[in-house]
């Protein structure tokens, strides 16, 4: 050890003589130089490199979204107590790709401060080699979003499209994001590529004497030119009402989102046996949703290949708790007649909107697309 630290303290000599530029790539070469050593090379935060802020350019395909109070919090951050955390990334074609990090890497770009204290460099660390592929990438930037908990439905749903399109089973993506296939469906959705809800969960039905209830006229939103750009179960069905996902009012109320922001996993699923049993609040909250819901409700009401009962029962968790649809796995918590009775309030409600709207009643079976096979154009 002596010798080493004899060796040590003139190479920081030398180091330290240096100008900015050459003293960056010294250090970096060293600390390079030793992670080919180390026990732990094959973990990325053992080689923090500091390179040009310029040479960090963004991914595009990140859905993670910082509002500007979120960023201007980041910044206080990093300037008072430092970069804590590297920027992870991988290097390409001259430059390189943020994986993890795009919004320190704003900081350090475009802060005054902490531009100036940094010289201009960002702290990077490097993805392994063998996630070089592009789907590689994307499934790593998700991990690190969905492990803070911080994602879009929308630009979500478009990663998931990209992956299918290089070949990627719904099993392999729910794998490497972090997924339950149900989640990786309900993305599918959202774009119209696949049927949801064709839930098994939901597997019986459910009247109302409401007749008094003021129902809104019945609208389509989407071009007929705008069907050729995706792929929606029962296109061809004339009486199926369609609207872009940014109008649709489930999202606001989580929906689709993959966690609950209070309850976890076990609590969600114990508030649809707390509701369900309710069948005068149940049925309450189900013309709440039918009425406030307008676009929502057109979307997915007149699908006749949905399980609309299925879609009614976590609308109203939704609704009420805003307990994501994930967590449907809650209704087998009820019994026989606890599901008979919840499906009886559910077909009674999806009947008043159908027959409100001019649109045909349906059975049972009919409501939860018994039998049916999905149609996808």
């Amino acid at each position: 050890m002596e010798e080493i630290n004899i060796i040590l303290k003139k190479l920081i000599e030398k180091v330290a003589d240096l100008s900015l530029p050459e003293k960056v790539d010294a250090i970096n070469f060293i600390r390079n130089e030793i992670h080919q050593i180390s026990p732990f090379k094959n973990e990325p935060v053992d080689f923090v490199k500091w390179v040009k802020n310029d040479k960090v350019v963004a991914n595009d395909y990140n859905p993670n979204k910082v509002a500007p109070p979120e960023m201007q919090l980041l910044e206080v951050s990093i300037m008072n107590d430092g970069y804590t955390q590297p920027i992870v990334t991988f290097p390409h074609d001259n430059m390189i790709e943020v994986v993890d990090g795009f919004h320190r890497s704003r900081v350090g770009k475009e802060s005054i401060i902490v531009k100036n204290r940094v010289n201009e460099y960002l702290p990077i660390v490097a993805i392994n080699k063998e996630k070089s592929s592009k789907s590689e990438r994307i499934a790593s930037t998700i991990r690190h979003n969905r492990a803070r908990g911080k994602h879009q439905v929308s630009a979500m749903s478009e990663i998931v499209i990209e992956l299918k399109n290089r070949n990627w089973k719904n099993a392999r993506i729910a794998r490497e994001l972090g997924m339950d296939e149900d989640e990786i469906l309900r993305l599918c959705q959202i774009s119209g590529l696949e049927s949801l809800f064709k839930d098994d969960d939901f597997n019986k039905a459910w009247v109302t004497d409401n007749d008094n209830i003021e129902i809104y006229e019945i609208t389509d939103e989407v071009e007929v030119e705008d069907m050729d750009l995706v792929r929606i179960p029962n296109e061809n069905d004339p009486d199926r009402i369609f609207h872009q996902y940014d109008k649709w009012e489930s999202i606001e109320y989580d929906f689709f989102a993959t966690t609950h922001k209070t309850w976890s996993k076990l609590q969600c699923q114990h508030k649809y046996l707390e509701l369900m049993v309710v069948l005068d609040e149940f049925e309450d909250i189900l013309m709440n949703v039918i009425k406030e819901w307008k676009f929502t409700c057109e979307q997915n009401l007149t699908n006749k290949s949905l399980n609309r009962i299925a879609w009614l029962g976590q609308s109203a968790m939704a609704y009420k708790y805003k307990i994501p649809a994930i967590f449907s796995s809650g209704w087998q918590l009820l019994d026989k007649t606890e599901q008979h009775n919840a499906n009886i309030i559910a077909l009674g409600v999806l009947n008043f909107w159908l027959e409100n709207n001019g649109l045909q009643t349906v059975d049972l079976d009919a409501a939860m697309c018994k039998g049916r096979q999905v149609e996808l154009y």
